[in-house]
This record gives C-alpha cells, sequence and structure tokens, in this order.
C-alpha cells in the first residue's frame, strides 16, 4: 500500500501548473441567442462566422457600426450592438455574445454563455491562479452569484442566497453547485463547419395556407431552413465528385410569406365579428387556414395575394442581387399546396418577349433593327394601317418596342383613335396566345383576349379575375408540392391542356407528390386523357426501392403468376368435363385443339394482369407535352414502411413531408444541376 502513496499526487499537479509560461488563453467563439416559447437556447455560429466575427472583433471594427454578413448572407450580426438580424424576412432580433467561459443551466442540461464582462473577470482570474499556483479562488458576480475555481478541472458556480435574516450560509451550503467549463472546446455543443460560399441557383419557396407549414405547427422559415440543411447534405452525399472541382457551391432557398400580408388587411377582425363563441379553437384554426382557400377565390383578396407573392419575390430577388452582385445562376420557383397554385396562376399570366414568340413558332433568327421596323410595316400592312409605316418608321418602332406600347404612347405618336384600336387589339390577340394554353372545352366556353388595360385572363371558368404582377425574372424550373393544381383547373372547367402548351417563362414543371396527400392531384392525365399511365416513382436516395415496397411488389408477381396458372388450370378440367364424348381415334386430335383453345384464350387473359407497379413505372414512355419540355411532370415519392400500414392514419403528415423529405430535395437538386450539365456521382435507379 505504501508504495502505491507516492504516484498519487502527480495525477494532481499537471493541472496545476508552476509558475510562468504555462497559462493559454482561451479560445472565443460566437454564439447567438434564439428565444422559443419563452425559453433562450444559445446556438453556436458556424465554424467560420464564428472566426469572420473574431476577425472583425479583433481587428477594432467595434468602434464603428461593422456588420458582418453570416448564416450564408441570410442574417447580418450588428457588431458593436451585438445583434443578428435577418436579412430577408421578419423576425425579431437577438443577442450575439463572444463567449469563452459556460456554466450548465438547471431545467435542459445545456451550457449557458456567461457575459463578456464576467468572463473577462473569470479568465483574468483564471490566468492569476494558473501563473501564480494559487486556486480555491472565489469570484462573486453581480447578482451574488458565486464562483469557485478549484482547479483547471474543477470550477463551480453556486446560485445566489435567497435568505430573508443577516444569516448568510457559505457557498457549500447553498444547494446543488453547477458545473463551469472554460472554452467552447470543454463542452457538448456541435459546431457546424458552415456552408459553401457559392451560391449557384436560388429557389424562392411560398407557403400554402395557414401561417403553419408542417405537423409542428413551424413558420414557412423554420420549414425551409430544414429543406436547405437537407439540400447540403444531399450536395456532399450525391455531388462530391463535382464539389471537389468546385463545381458546385450550394443552391440558396428562401421562404415567401403571403399569409401575413392577407391578415393583416383587417379580414380578420371582420370574420371575429361573426364567428359563433362555440368550439372556439376549431373555429380560430379554420379562419386562420382553411379559410385561405376561399380567400384565393375572391377576386379582393385574391388580387392581395398575387400582388404580396410576386412583390415579395421581386423584393428578395433584388435584394438578393444587391447583396451578391457576382452571382450568375438561375432562379426557380417552388410552392407547397395552395402556394403551388398562387404560382401557377403566376406563370401562366407572365407575358413572354415578343421575340421568344418568334423563336418558339419558326425557330432561332437572327433580326437587325432594320429587320424589326421591316416586321412592324408588315403588321401595319396586315391591319391595313400603311400609311402609318412612315410615323414607326421615324419613330424607330421594331417589333420589340411595338408590343410594349400603350394607349398612351400611341395617342402620343399621333395615331388616331380607330387605328389604335387595331393595333392594341392585335398586341393583344398576340399576347393571348401565350395565355390562353385551355384546349378542347366545351364549345360555349371563351377565353378572352389580354388587352393594354385589362392585363388579366378572365376564362370564365371559375378563374378569379385578378391583375397578375409581372415577375423580374424568368424562372428556370417550376416545383409544385403537394399541389391542388389538377382539381382546380377541372373546377375551372378545364378539359385538357393542350399538349404544345407550356409556360410563357418557365421551361420546366415538376408535380411531386406523397402517394398519401389528400390534397394533391395529377397533371399529366389532363394533357394525355386517353391513356392511363403511372406517375414517374421517385428513387430513395440511397438507391433501390424502399424493401416494403420490393417486397410488396414481389408478392403481387407471385399471385399474378399463381393466380394465371391456377385459372389455366382450372379451364382445362373445365373443357375436358364439358366436352362432347368422342371417338378414341379423334382424342388426340381434339386434345391438341383444345390444347390450342387454351393456349389463345390464355394470352388476353393474363396480359392485362401481368404488368405490376415495377413494370409499370419503367414502361412506356409516354409523351406529356411541352409543359414540361417533353419531359415526365408527375413524381411520386415512396412511403415509409410504417406509412404504408394505413393511409389515412399518415395522410396529414403525408401533406406536411416535403421539408424534410430527402427524396424530394435530391429531385430539386437534380434537376437544377442538371440545367448547368452537372450530374450525380452516380445515376439513381428509376430516375430519368
Amino acid at each position: 500500500m505504501s508504495a502505491q502513496e507516492p504516484p498519487r499526487p502527480p495525477p494532481a499537479e499537471p493541472p496545476e501548473p508552476e509558475p510562468g509560461g504555462r497559462y493559454e488563453a482561451v479560445v472565443p467563439h460566437w454564439f447567438h441567442c434564439k428565444v422559443t416559447d419563452t425559453r433562450e437556447r444559445w446556438v453556436p455560429f458556424s465554424a467560420q462566422d464564428s472566426e469572420r466575427l473574431e476577425e472583425a472583433h479583433g481587428a477594432g471594427k467595434e468602434q464603428e457600426d461593422v456588420v458582418v454578413p453570416t448564416s450564408g448572407g441570410r442574417y447580418d450580426v450588428h457588431l458593436r450592438q451585438r445583434q443578428r438580424v435577418a436579412v430577408y424576412w421578419d423576425e425579431e432580433v437577438s443577442e450575439v455574445r463572444r463567449c469563452t467561459w459556460f456554466y450548465k443551466g438547471d431545467k435542459d442540461n445545456k451550457y449557458i454563455p456567461y457575459s463578456e464582462s464576467f468572463s473577462e473577470e473569470l479568465e483574468e482570474a483564471y490566468k492569476i491562479a494558473v501563473t501564480r499556483d494559487e486556486w480555491k479562488k472565489k469570484l462573486e458576480s453581480p447578482s451574488r452569484e458565486v464562483i469557485i475555481l478549484h482547479n483547471p478541472k474543477l470550477m463551480v458556480h453556486y446560485h445566489p442566497v435567497a435568505s430573508s435574516d443577516d444569516w448568510v450560509s457559505t457557498p457549500t451550503e447553498q444547494g446543488r453547485p453547477r458545473t463551469v467549463k472554460r472554452g467552447v472546446e470543454n463542452i457538448a455543443v456541435e459546431i457546424p463547419n458552415g456552408e459553401p460560399l457559392q451560391i449557384d441557383h436560388l429557389v424562392f419557396v411560398v407557403h400554402g395556407i395557414g401561417p403553419a407549414c408542417d405537423i409542428r405547427f413551424r413558420s414557412i422559415v423554420q420549414c425551409v431552413n430544414d429543406f436547405r440543411n437537407v439540400s447540403l447534405s444531399m450536395l456532399q452525399a450525391h455531388f462530391r465528385k463535382a464539389q471537389e472541382q468546385q463545381q458546385v457551391g450550394r443552391v440558396e432557398f428562401l421562404p415567401v410569406n403571403w399569409h401575413s400580408s392577407l391578415h393583416s388587411t383587417g379580414v380578420d377582425v371582420d370574420l371575429e365579428r361573426i364567428t359563433l363563441p362555440s368550439i372556439n379553437r376549431l373555429r380560430h384554426f379554420i379562419n386562420d387556414t382553411i379559410l385561405d382557400v376561399f380567400f384565393y377565390n375572391s377576386s379582393t383578396y385574391c388580387q392581395t395575394i398575387v400582388d404580396t407573392v410576386a412583390s415579395e419575390m421581386n423584393r428578395l430577388h433584388g435584394l438578393f442581387m444587391q447583396r451578391n452582385p457576382l452571382f450568375k445562376g438561375g432562379v426557380s420557383i417552388a410552392g407547397h399546396s395552395l402556394g403551388s397554385l398562387i404560382l401557377f396562376d403566376l406563370l401562366t399570366n407572365q407575358k413572354a418577349d415578343p421575340e421568344e414568340d418568334e423563336h418558339r413558332a419558326q425557330g432561332p433568327r437572327t433580326t437587325s433593327s432594320n429587320g424589326g421596323i421591316e416586321e412592324v410595316k408588315e403588321i401595319l400592312r396586315k391591319l391595313e394601317l400603311s400609311e402609318y409605316c412612315d410615323i414607326f418608321e421615324k419613330e424607330k418602332m421594331d417589333r420589340q418596342a411595338l408590343f410594349l406600347c400603350t394607349e398612351k404612347n400611341l395617342k402620343e405618336m399621333g395615331i388616331p383613335l380607330g387605328p389604335r384600336m387595331k393595333i392594341l387589339h392585335y398586341i393583344g390577340s398576340k399576347a393571348d396566345t401565350q395565355v390562353c394554353f385551355l384546349h378542347s372545352l366545351c364549345s360555349s366556353h371563351h377565353i378572352p383576349s389580354l388587352s393594354h388595360k385589362d392585363p388579366f385572363v378572365d376564362v370564365g371558368l371559375g378563374q378569379v379575375s385578378a391583375n397578375y404582377p409581372q415577375l423580374n425574372y424568368k424562372p428556370t424550373i417550376f416545383f409544385a408540392f403537394g399541389s391542388p393544381i389538377g382539381m382546380f383547373l377541372t373546377v375551372r372547367g378545364v378539359k385538357r391542356i393542350d399538349p404544345n402548351y407550356s409556360l410563357p417563362t418557365c421551361k420546366g414543371f415538376f408535380n411531386i407528390f406523397h402517394p398519401f396527400d389528400p390534397v394533391a392531384y395529377r397533371i399529366e392525365p389532363m394533357i394525355v386523357p386517353d391513356l392511363e399511365f403511372e406517375p414517374m416513382l421517385l428513387p430513395h436516395h440511397k438507391g433501390r426501392k424502399r424493401m416494403h415496397l420490393e417486397l410488396k411488389e414481389g408478392l403481387t408477381r407471385m399471385s399474378v403468376d399463381l393466380k394465371n396458372n391456377l385459372l389455366g388450370s382450372l379451364r382445362v378440367a373445365w373443357q375436358s368435363f364439358t366436352r362432347a364424348p368422342v371417338p378414341a381415334l379423334e382424342a388426340g386430335s381434339t386434345e391438341a385443339e383444345a390444347e390450342a383453345e387454351t393456349g389463345t384464350e390464355k394470352q388476353p387473359d393474363t396480359k392485362p394482369e401481368e404488368p405490376p407497379a415495377a413494370v409499370k413505372e419503367e414502361a412506356p414512355l409516354v409523351n406529356v407535352g411541352r409543359l414540361n419540355g417533353g419531359n415526365r411532370i408527375d413524381y411520386v415519392l415512396q412511403e415509409k414502411p410504417i406509412e404504408s400500414f394505413n393511409e389515412y392514419l399518415f395522410a396529414l403528415q403525408g401533406h406536411l413531408c416535403y421539408w424534410e423529405s430527402e427524396d424530394t430535395v435530391l429531385l430539386v437538386l437534380k434537376e437544377i444541376y442538371q440545367t448547368q450539365g452537372i450530374t450525380l456521382d452516380q445515376p439513381l435507379p428509376g430516375s430519368q
């Protein structure tokens, strides 16, 4: 026993260094305070953001009001005020802190940083204790909280005394102490590396009904944050080669909120006045969510919604370009539920450039300014207005300029009323060809043409009359998640979408849905109504199909084979019983004929039952028109094993699952990067 006693003191000595040279300054890390349900939670900045903030702090820039962009440029940190401010959406300002010392909280055992001033006091006391080898230091904070530095590995924090008499208890008598840690590396917290600086593409995401977007009642900002985080992990998993070659950075997703603008018009007060007092919570929920569908079908509030969505997307686009002047990527849009219908109506009412109309109809061709004037002259000749050719030539009016003309412009040019009406009608009819995509309607249905004064479409089929604003950019792809577009078009009286129709300013359109989503409807059957075919099955992000789907298809094949074999055997047996008696010499020939008959009869019966889901999804190449550039439009997710037990139980979850769906995010990334000529490291089975 005595031989073991001498080694004991050395382990205690290394944490208590000798004076001189052993002290190392603590490495600070920056945190921001996140308040949820009145609870504060301190969240670390990413490693690269913290380094950027520390660099600005070390350079003495706090004396000025320096702003440091963080979180991929979505938040700005005002260094002097220690505030974190959202850039693109409204959010409460959060506190920022340069953190070096932490104590463990009482409720959730999360470490909480001390204030910067008190952390400096602790660090100074720690430095003295280390250099002089003087421990058992006791510090008291302004709130009478006591911290004792026993040694470098043991530092504790005691609650303040709450006594009404003069007897003050010692720190050891003040209840359970809290652990104190120095430096972020000594606390259990996950610090992200940060997002790639290079932004390849911008996507605006529009929410559906209500202020909550998922089953946890989170806002569109929180849900889009999840979608963005999933996209970063999918990029690392499926675009690793392109990342290593620095071909791929990341895709930025920005939320577009229209619900708050709609419900700030005073309509909630009017609804509250007429709402019955019974089942108060249910009625309030309906007023706040379900009624958004009815608002969109009201001409007054539909105008508010489309104005808000378009102006917000234009505002976000302008702000993004201002903050990212070197951005050369494309812009896409995505909508969930009712948000997808709003975007679809906006996109169908965008005006393509007249030059693009010509390119679509006649293919690419180059035109000089003189050629453009000649085109205008040709148009005037068709309208029997040749006498005004000199006026248009004098004003250097080419085809594009002609299509931008308003009645006021023509009047200022000196064109009389009659010719003005002819020219404006021609301009409206040409613009109308881009909007009138409905095909094979009842003969009584009619789509009025567009005019300069009335730039909206009232199709007379239930679509609300509204002045649809124009976007400041041309979206590359439109993604619809859990979308009721097909249902709304059908309710409006649309029988079929013309296969030759494409969105005026957007070349791509993907309709993505969960198989149990009660709000989702297909689009492709409206383009090809005479052909029955399955939607494209989205491959699992880890490859192949989910195990339960493969098992289900295997059992389906087995049951079909057994059924066909059993039916064939029964048919042969039945025919042998019902056959009339014949001489023995004819038995051979009749049996051969019977086999031939059963063989020919069996084929038509087995054919319809042969193709199960797996075969159907790969099979036929279907021409679904130009709405998605000739590619498939409808894509269905694979349900999870637990969801297959009860479709009704998981119906609501099916409508709200897209924000954290790796399969959905991977399809979005795949299609976006495909426009840039970048493909997945390994193509997923079953994907186009």
